[in-house]
């Protein structure tokens, strides 16, 4: 292992609302936002690091930080003088303000890139479904005495005004660079259907961030952002910018055809899509790599168990991932994602949908294209995704392609108003991104008590093997 990778500082920026992964973002971060049955996204950017060798990792935090902060302190434990993840809380350092870019959010801990007396330093989002052996983009950030080297992608056109857009001549540099273009995106030469995208990796000469920081700081007009400002002055003012192409990095572990993986989970679309390749027939991203593991917590559950119950046919399972603790009774599950500790009763049939931690889904259930947060209760004989002119009477958030988003704690009966769980009216109402629209359905559902929290699990732990309700 080189020995620059040692003095490596790793920062992370984990601080982000998500407001478009609203109401999965309403009560928690996006990094620590559920994936895939049992991690955190935050999982994979912290994987990506240890197993590329890195051992010096500064979390940066914000925004609604509580669950992101004790699922790190319960689960990522380095130890050693020279081997930590440290959480940093924001802190005010530069001034009465909370970070107002992810270029601030750097700039209000330089104090920490100095302190490391690091060469070079990583600055990396917290917030992508990836996997990727840093190490290497290091590596040719340094053979190219590179300033600022940004990891690079490409995407279909029509995706590109999520991202900032690279333009780069025959070596590898910058030469010109758009943010979040809403049109007229440059494509790459040759692929007109296609542009090149930050994945808003990065990494930097301490000094010239350091220095580029300070000034952008200084610009009463700034957005105080890397993709809007920062990158793109760095370009103008003929700094060494280059891009790493994420498409040459390689794995250990996995096989020589395996194509590159990087998924921006931005959007309840884009998230509910990127569970649905996990679980698919031939996963895009292979969690199975002994060489590169994907870390998160150490649950005390049970294996997976599937029963027949009385009478009923067996389970029946196809295309699915099921995390331990849970419990399949007779059920159907077609081309799901079911979180650990969730019950599944008789004759329940759910399809294309993802199911997080400590959910029940009551007896002769029928649930399609659902996205449930933890802790939700389906009643029995209770029908979602079937009638979507009734759903989207009967739920608050159901996406343009119909998937139907359930807030955590969320119940639902076979009939009448589903009820949620009295925190999360409280966060929800006061969510600019998703507040108004359950707004527009006072009168159509109900709130728990005050004495039943969001946080309570619906999952096996509160109910015996029967396969009917609870």
């Amino acid at each position: 292992m080189p020995s620059y990778i040692a003095k490596t500082a790793c920062m992370i920026m984990a601080g982000g609302k998500g407001s478009r992964l609203g109401p999965l973002t309403s009560h928690r971060a996006k990094p620590s936002v559920p994936f895939a049955g049992r991690y955190r996204i935050i999982d994979f950017v912290l994987s990506n690091f240890l197993n590329s060798g890195y051992r010096r990792l500064y979390v940066l935090t914000q925004y609604m930080a509580s669950s992101l902060i004790k699922h790190i302190n319960r689960n990522w434990h380095l130890g050693g003088i020279s081997q930590y993840i440290e959480i940093v809380p924001a802190q005010m350092r530069m001034g009465e303000h909370w970070y107002r870019g992810t270029a601030d959010s750097i700039y209000q801990n330089l104090n920490l890139v100095r302190d490391s007396r690091a060469e070079h330093v990583a600055v990396f989002g917290g917030d992508h479904i990836y996997k990727f052996a840093i190490d290497q983009m290091e590596a040719a950030h340094i053979d190219m005495e590179a300033d600022l080297t940004v990891a690079a992608f490409p995407v279909p056109k029509e995706q590109a005004h999520h991202f900032g857009v690279i333009q780069i001549d025959d070596g590898g540099r910058i030469v010109g660079f758009q943010e979040k273009p809403k049109e007229n995106a440059k494509t790459i030469p040759g692929r007109p259907d296609w542009c090149l995208v930050s994945m808003g990796n990065y990494f930097f000469r301490s000094e010239v961030l350091a220095e580029v920081l300070t000034e952008d700081a200084n610009l009463q007009d700034s957005a105080h952002d890397f993709g809007k400002n920062v990158i793109p002055k760095m370009v103008a003012d003929g700094r060494r910018v280059f891009i790493y192409d994420f498409g040459q990095n390689t794995i250990p572990g996995e096989p020589e055809s395996a194509a590159p993986y990087w998924r921006d989970v931005g959007t309840i679309e884009s998230y509910f899509q990127a569970n649905m390749e996990v679980r698919s027939r031939l996963p895009a991203i292979n969690l199975y790599n002994r060489q590169w593991r994907i870390r998160t917590a150490q649950r005390d559950y049970p294996p997976a168990r599937f029963v027949r119950h009385g009478d009923s046919p067996s389970a029946d399972i196809d295309d699915s991932l099921v995390c331990e603790g849970s419990i399949v009774s007779s059920a159907a599950l077609r081309r799901v994602v079911l979180g650990y500790d969730t019950y599944v009763h008789a004759g329940s049939d759910v399809e294309d949908s993802v199911i997080l931690s400590g959910c029940n889904i009551g007896a002769g259930a029928l649930i399609r294209r659902v996205l449930m947060d933890k802790n939700c209760s389906v009643e029995p004989g209770a029908e979602i995704g079937q009638d979507p002119d009734a759903d989207r009477e009967r739920f608050p958030f159901v996406t343009d392609s119909g998937i139907v988003v359930l807030p955590k704690g969320t119940r639902v009966p076979a009939r009448g108003p589903i009820e949620l769980a009295y925190d999360m009216d409280f966060l929800i109402r006061r969510d600019p991104a998703v507040g108004p629209a359950l707004h527009k359905f006072d009168g159509r559902y109900t709130i728990s008590k005050r004495e039943r929290h969001s946080f309570e699990s619906s999952g096996p732990r509160y109910t015996k093997y029967s396969g009917h309700g609870r």
